[in-house]
């Protein structure tokens, strides 16, 4: 249960995190990534501590293959956070709670393809009224949304790679985000040289929430990759359905943004989905509980 406890914690962050984002609206979404990357690395590092986990982190680090993919899952999670920002700072949050809507049906694909994983009747049936609502949401858009599918392959390539890293989760995010520094240190450069860089011409809030990002950022991604180690793909992206109904609800009832009767029939495919895949985990659980 703690991989769950572990998922609901990091989704229910991101669901809330429309509201962080726009907080810091006087920046572009490029320099909120730069913060987000930059600060990482000294909060990930304290988490680490001393001692043993650095010398973990080393030993994982000569492994073979270890290095390629956490390069490649740097790059995943960079292009999902400017991505997100872009949705939410664009006014756009409906198609960013579409993205995570998309991800867990991409989730137990992956799973499927790449770990043969294997989904019970219930769980077909939970993914198969998920599908519904979700391509009852893109048909609403009239157009491919390219955005959110964006963000959901990139999310859901980021999940598999870091499950195939055996790199403990606060290790696996300070070496993806110091990769990841120096260009984000270079892009704030350029950014400060051509007098656009909102950190040094923001108010105090603007400026204490940018300084906060290695925080806000870290946290529920530990949580996150914590969770992708003790959950199945397809249980952890169902539990991240949590997520962008959080963000859903923001977009409508406190963003104002257009919601249709096509959103509500989605909405409810999705929740009703959600709603069999939790049942049928709970009764998994209590059948294996019992034959103990």
């Amino acid at each position: 249960m703690a991989g769950l406890w572990y998922a609901l914690a990091a989704v229910t962050v991101w669901g809330l995190f429309p509201i962080y984002i726009k907080g810091m609206a006087e920046a572009n979404p490029l320099e909120i990534l730069c913060h987000r990357i930059v600060w990482s690395v000294p909060v990930t590092a304290l988490m680490l501590g001393a001692g043993a986990r650095w010398r973990e982190l080393a030993q994982a680090l000569g492994r073979p293959g270890v290095r390629l993919t956490l390069l490649a899952s740097a790059l995943c999670i960079s292009i999902n956070w400017l991505g997100y920002i872009y949705a939410v700072n664009s006014e756009q949050v409906l198609q960013g709670s579409l993205a995570y809507f998309i991800y867990p049906l991409l989730n137990a694909l992956l799973g499927r393809v790449f770990l043969g994983e294997r989904l019970r009747r219930g769980q077909v049936a939970a993914v198969l009224l998920a599908l519904s609502g979700t391509l009852v949401l893109t048909m609403g858009y009239g157009q491919a949304p390219w955005l959110a599918l964006l963000m959901a392959t990139s999310f859901g390539l980021y999940g598999l790679l870091r499950k195939r890293v055996d790199i403990n989760a606060v290790g696996g995010l300070f070496l993806e985000t110091l990769a990841l520094t120096p260009p984000a240190l270079a892009c704030l450069w350029v950014l400060d040289s051509r007098g656009q860089m909102a950190f040094f011409q923001a108010g105090w809030t603007t400026q204490a929430l940018l300084l906060a990002a290695g925080l806000a950022t870290s946290l529920p991604l530990v949580w996150f990759t914590k969770a992708a180690r003790r959950l199945s793909l397809t249980a952890l992206g169902m539990s991240a359905y949590l997520g962008p109904s959080l963000q859903f609800v923001l977009a409508v009832f406190l963003y104002g943004e257009t919601f249709t009767r096509l959103h509500l029939v989605s909405f409810g495919l999705i929740w009703a989905g959600l709603a069999l895949f939790i049942a049928e985990m709970l009764h998994q659980g209590r059948k294996v509980g019992g034959g103990r």
